[in-house]
């Protein structure tokens, strides 16, 4: 008894908490322009987020090694592919503590057009304050972040996140967490 009492507790308090895609947290770059975002993709290229102005930009750090990053893939390329038509969004992701190969062979299978930024010395993460994987931010067209979101995404939060964001008059709750 003195052991399954606080187990119910812990699974109680765990089974009512949001998904982790529907925690939005506070972060000092809400409001602010996005760092720069310039560097090599794991496919030789290059990407600048400036390239990508005008599109609301879904900021993603993942890794090959992370269940809840390979958990919340396929709802990304739900939401690429939802917006590649009309051009009104896009997904980038930034390779966290993995291997490029790694990152090529997981796309090869799984999917996602989109591209993958390289950050073999965490620069990119530094910058933008990520503590693990997975984390995302949302970007205005503008180029200023307007969410962060610690964990797992799904397709249906971010369409929620982007519809708030595109209407500041619709009910949100705390964007900021």
């Amino acid at each position: 008894m003195a052991v399954a009492v606080p187990v119910a507790l812990v699974v109680l308090l765990l089974a009512t908490r949001p998904p982790a895609a529907q925690r939005a947290v506070r972060s000092p770059l809400l409001g602010k322009r996005a760092p720069a975002l310039v560097g090599a993709t794991i496919d030789g290229g290059r990407f600048d987020l400036r390239e990508v102005r005008g599109r609301w930009v879904v900021l993603n750090f993942f890794a090959t090694w992370c269940v809840p990053c390979v958990q919340e893939h396929d709802d990304l390329v739900r939401f690429f592919d939802g917006h590649r038509a009309a051009g009104d969004a896009t997904v980038v992701a930034v390779v966290y503590s993995d291997s490029d190969q790694a990152v090529r062979e997981f796309r090869a299978r799984e999917g996602g057009e989109w591209p993958v930024l390289s950050d073999p010395k965490g620069r990119i993460a530094l910058d933008y304050g990520v503590a693990g994987v997975p984390e995302s931010f949302l970007v205005d067209p503008g180029g200023v972040v307007v969410s962060k979101i610690l964990g797992g995404v799904r397709d249906v939060d971010l369409e929620r996140l982007l519809s708030e964001a595109r209407d500041p008059s619709l009910p949100t709750g705390d964007r900021s967490g």
